[in-house]
């Protein structure tokens, strides 16, 4: 089974938006990991927004880069810019993509202002993730 790694700054938004609808689309086919260069626990925000989506992430955990080095992933997607400059060499033929998504962590205004924000940004993910799992993820 192929094995993905999502990578982000704080592993608190967007990989966890990213790990949710990855392991939506994905089903059976592979296995799905997310981690941060750093720990920031996952986003309140991020869980009530997936949850307007139907997708459950209340369970998810933040977890460090550091902690899967002994995976041998066959994709490793980062969500940032930051964690792409900030991430570790694999030493395998994981293949790498990047796509820097707006971080809604940072959105300011009203709480409704900033729920809207966490919808665009959920919207770009899914259609990445919808995206990746039909032309990387064969059954």
């Amino acid at each position: 089974m192929q094995k993905v790694l999502v990578l982000c700054t704080g592993n608190s938004c967007r990989s966890q938006i990213a790990e949710g609808y990855l392991r939506h689309f994905a089903g059976n086919r592979a296995e799905i990991y997310s981690a941060g260069v750093e720990t920031h626990g996952v986003n309140p925000r991020a869980i009530a927004t997936m949850a307007e989506d139907g997708i459950d992430i209340s369970g998810h955990t933040s977890n460090n880069i550091s902690e899967y080095t002994g995976i041998d992933f066959d994709f490793v997607i980062t969500v940032c810019d930051h964690a792409k400059e900030r991430c570790p060499v694999f030493p395998s033929k994981a293949v790498k993509l990047h796509e820097n998504f707006p971080d809604p962590a940072k959105a300011a205004g009203t709480e409704e202002e900033i729920m809207q924000q966490f919808a665009e940004v959920r919207q770009m993910i899914k259609s990445y993730c919808r995206d990746f799992v039909k032309e990387y993820l064969k059954s």
